[in-house]
């Protein structure tokens, strides 16, 4: 059976014809050679059959790329290692607030805002440049599951009731607001209709186009700890309990590994790993 004829099984449970162009571009974007792609590719060719699911090709291809390069299998998994900092959201709020402050804001995780109404917890308030970002974050563990144009709506209304306060106070520290819904996972089209109407920044997995999570996260080297290959889950929940969400903050507090009893050969392989995928 030829390839173009093979139909695979997206996590939404839809059938899709199975895309070599699309494979051979995820594997490139961990760092891997084209020859490496090239021989990862034609093995999981090879191994296709009608209906398998995105899952299964993805674990395939992603067990190839570990044997070949640990480094290049991390950056392979990112967008299944930030479902893993779940199931509460909170270390996602935590990893937003980690990327923005490498990103030049300062930032607060939790903090309680009084609106014209009632009082409110915000997720992440980030600022740089004169303007209070009101961040709300909303995390998904699952990828077949798209954010809906009701969390906008929700989001919008708490942001307005915030909004007065923050902007009639009289010693600001900032000019502007603006308000933001982030994702991990993808907006619906009536997400995004509404967001923009109303004047939301919307962030998610692939939007804005070019410059959303994923881009972010690769441009800016902030990945979350999760995509080790090295680290066990166990350890993994450890670091997260102690709001270390990204490799850059396990590099500078690499002391929390003693307290697995790691042993100094492989606490440098994990701190390698760390290095290597934050290029320092």
């Amino acid at each position: 059976m030829a390839i173009r004829e093979f139909h695979i099984t997206k996590s939404t449970g839809a059938q899709v014809e199975f895309s070599v162009e699309k494979l051979k571009k995820s594997l490139l974007y961990s760092g891997a050679s084209d020859d490496m792609v090239q021989e990862i590719v034609q093995r999981v060719q090879d191994e296709l059959y009608p209906g398998i699911s995105t899952r299964e090709i993805y674990n395939r291809a992603f067990a190839l790329l570990k044997k070949k390069e640990s480094v290049y299998a991390s950056k392979y998994k990112l967008k299944k290692a930030i479902y893993e900092l779940g199931p509460t959201g909170f270390p996602f709020e935590k990893f937003i607030s980690g990327i923005l402050y490498y990103s030049g804001y300062e930032t607060k995780v939790g903090e309680m805002l009084q609106g014209t109404c009632v009082s409110h917890e915000i997720d992440v308030l980030a600022t740089k440049n004169g303007t209070l970002n009101v961040i709300e974050c909303k995390f998904h563990g699952d990828d077949g599951i798209k954010c809906s144009v009701k969390v906008p709506l929700y989001i919008n209304s708490r942001y307005k009731d915030v909004k007065a306060p923050l902007n009639s106070q009289k010693e600001k520290l900032f000019k502007t607001t603006e308000g933001w819904v982030v994702t991990n996972t993808r907006f619906t089209q009536d997400a995004l209709d509404y967001g923009t109407c109303v004047g939301l920044y919307l962030l998610s997995w692939d939007y804005p186009n070019g410059d959303g999570l994923k881009e972010r996260i690769d441009r800016l080297r902030l990945y979350p700890i999760t995509v080790s290959t090295l680290l066990s889950g166990r350890e993994k929940d450890f670091l997260l309990e102690r709001d270390v969400v990204l490799c850059r903050q396990l590099i500078k507090n690499s002391f929390l590994l003693d307290h697995f009893g790691v042993s100094n050969g492989r606490k440098q392989r994990i701190l390698k790993e760390m290095k290597s995928l934050c290029n320092l």
